[in-house]
């Protein structure tokens, strides 16, 4: 692989989102490893959904019962339903109005707006709500009822109305009105990768992130985008083969999993779970590191209190000591009964939920040391991929369209 060096700064790319197209409520890229400064691939418009709709199971939230002193027998009976209610479930589902197999991939919710968000998945899903996330809507584009992608959307996040998505093919929307109607924003065709995370960072300002380590950001709502690291991690590991990373040397060139933190910190997996990446704002270059267990990494993300959190491959997972980047990991007490941990969510400081296959859902308490099941969700035909705390409301996504939201 050739080594390349610094950017293409001349080839800044110049393109004016099309017109907006109001939602109806019913309704691969370039191996080059250098990263270019411009950066947007051209693709169709969504196309409609499927408004089918299944109806999943849903669990009630736990009651006290304060009741008087009546007979000995409605005591004993009104004791055994006290224990009854006690074994109930934090989370309920939510039935979804779209066709079984879709995974749902992310959701963010309008700051300006509390309870008006937007849920993301494969096979074109999108969906709306305006009641804090109980009840969903399908929302599509009429004007593209004619086109033949079926987009995978990976990526959505607001900031104040403005908004972005972004899916596989690569396609980018933008919002300026809450999500009531969205525009297309053309993407270069020489993007290195797909793009996989979109994050609104300011007014007309967002970044984004493509599954091999390019990552861009724009101040003026797409029309430029700048290059944030000098080469793509394939390159990166190419200059470096001789910095000890185990795996490095048969890298395919793809990110597993890529999180965020609030700082603008990234972690990523790398694509066979080898070793893992860091970047910082201000880091030319994705910064590599080996794991710490034996066993290849399933995903990474960031604690409440800004250090990180790993899962491994049959279950296990482990917690960075400190804050910020490090190499330093110790595992947790956490029974997963050999499924393995997806993802973890932070709710809290102290309080976090993991999710994983067969309908695994855990909690801790104190910060990640020691987890508990959640026994109601092992009735979940599915595997929950995605835990998602946004201010007050708590979100677990999974395939087959299983949604749960927090009860609190």
């Amino acid at each position: 692989m050739a080594v390349i060096t610094g950017l293409q700064t001349s080839a800044l790319l110049n393109a004016a989102p099309q017109h907006a197209v109001a939602l109806s409520p019913n309704s691969s890229s370039s191996s080059s490893s250098s990263i270019s400064s411009s950066a947007v691939l051209r693709g169709s418009l969504l196309s409609p959904f499927s408004s089918s709709c299944f109806v999943p199971l849903s669990f009630s939230r736990r009651r006290q019962l304060f009741l008087g002193v009546g007979t000995a027998a409605l005591t004993l009976s009104l004791g055994s339903r006290v224990r009854a209610e006690e074994a109930l479930s934090d989370w309920e589902q939510i039935p979804l109005p779209i066709n079984p197999g879709v995974v749902l991939l992310d959701l963010a919710f309008v700051p300006d707006e509390p309870d008006h968000g937007f849920l993301l998945g494969t096979r074109q899903t999108l969906l709306e709500t305006k009641d804090g996330g109980r009840t969903w809507t399908p929302r599509s584009i009429p004007s593209a009822e004619d086109e033949d992608f079926n987009y995978r959307f990976n990526s959505i996040s607001f900031e104040g109305k403005e908004g972005w998505i972004i899916g596989k093919p690569a396609i980018l929307l933008h919002t300026s009105d809450s999500g009531n109607s969205w525009e297309r924003v053309p993407l270069s065709s020489r993007l290195p990768g797909n793009p996989v995370v979109i994050k609104a960072t300011g007014e007309k300002s967002a970044e984004l992130v493509t599954d091999e380590g390019a990552i861009y950001v724009t101040s003026n709502m797409g029309y430029n985008w700048k290059a944030a690291v000098e080469e793509t991690v394939s390159a990166t590991l190419n200059r470096t083969v001789s910095s000890g990373i185990s795996g490095a040397s048969y890298y395919t060139g793809t990110f597993n999993t890529v999180n965020r933190s609030p700082a603008g910190d990234y972690v990523a997996v790398s694509s066979r779970g080898n070793f893992y990446l860091t970047w910082e704002p201000g880091q030319p270059y994705w910064q590599p590191h080996n794991r710490s267990s034996a066993r290849r990494i399933q995903n990474m993300g960031w604690r409440a209190d800004g250090g990180l959190w790993l899962v491994v491959r049959g279950g296990g997972l482990f917690l960075s000591k400190g804050t910020g980047v490090s190499d330093d990991f110790e595992e947790a007490r956490i029974s997963s009964r050999g499924f393995g941990i997806l993802d973890v969510g932070y709710r809290s400081k102290d309080e976090a939920w993991a999710a994983g296959g067969s309908g695994i859902l855990l909690r801790t308490l104190d910060g990640g040391k020691n987890w508990v099941r959640d026994k109601v969700a092992d009735s979940i035909a599915a595997n929950l991929y995605s835990v998602k705390f946004v201010n007050d409301k708590g979100f677990v996504l999974g395939n087959d369209g299983v949604l749960l939201r927090y009860l609190s």
